[in-house]
């Protein structure tokens, strides 16, 4: 495992954002509207956000009365949902960090109902460090608040293409992908019980994901 490319993901995605500013277009993700059900279900309100992105979810949750607390490790893409959530007169939902993942939170312990990420888990992250971000987001969740995710699975046509950056994580066009499986989704439960495994398709790929939605114990 090559730490020093893995490293240079960030300055990848920082160009993309940079050079493509709705490259994942402006409506909600898939995950995005099945994760709102259940947060209002368990009458969740505010929630951390890991891996931003581009906005599209952290809107529309915040559209639908959530407080979400968006981090993203490249600036351009902080700097994009600053302004969609200024135009949509957001601001007081919607709060923001440049923020890489691997390090530790810095947020206060239990201040947040829920937590959600869309293919931040499949981003270039070796297990142990997938690990250490589990147990910063048991630690910033309240009692029995939610953890909702999505990664790329082993049914994934880009799974075992490209060139392999070692675990199972694979490059191609420039992106590196950690591929799950199912025993991976069960080896991050520390601290979680498990509510459901679900398995879903996005964009015309597809890309094939798992929606993963876990309880704090």
């Amino acid at each position: 495992m090559d730490k020093k490319v893995l490293n240079q993901q960030s300055q990848h995605w920082e160009k993309n954002f940079s050079n493509k500013p709705e490259m994942f277009g402006l409506e909600p993700s898939v995950s995005a509207i099945k994760a709102l059900e259940i947060f209002k279900k368990n009458k969740i309100t505010s929630i951390i956000e890991l891996g931003a992105g581009l906005g599209r979810d952290t809107i529309f949750f915040a559209q639908n009365s959530i407080k979400v607390h968006a981090l993203d490790y490249s600036p351009s893409s902080i700097k994009i949902i600053k302004e969609k959530s200024n135009k949509k007169n957001l601001g007081h939902l919607i709060s923001t960090e440049i923020f890489d993942i691997r390090n530790k939170l810095k947020e206060d312990s239990g201040k947040f109902g829920g937590c959600y990420s869309h293919m931040l888990y499949c981003m270039a992250l070796s297990t142990s460090e997938l690990l250490t971000l589990n147990d910063e987001i048991y630690r910033v969740l309240k009692p029995e608040g939610i953890n909702i995710y999505t990664a790329r699975n082993e049914t994934d046509g880009d799974y075992r293409n490209g060139i392999h950056r070692g675990e199972e994580m694979y490059e191609n066009d420039g992106f590196i992908v950690h591929f799950f499986s199912e025993k991976k989704v069960n080896s991050l439960l520390k601290g979680f019980r498990n509510l459901s495994i679900e398995k879903f398709n996005e964009g015309n790929f597809p890309r094939k994901l798992y929606f993963v939605v876990n309880k704090k114990i």
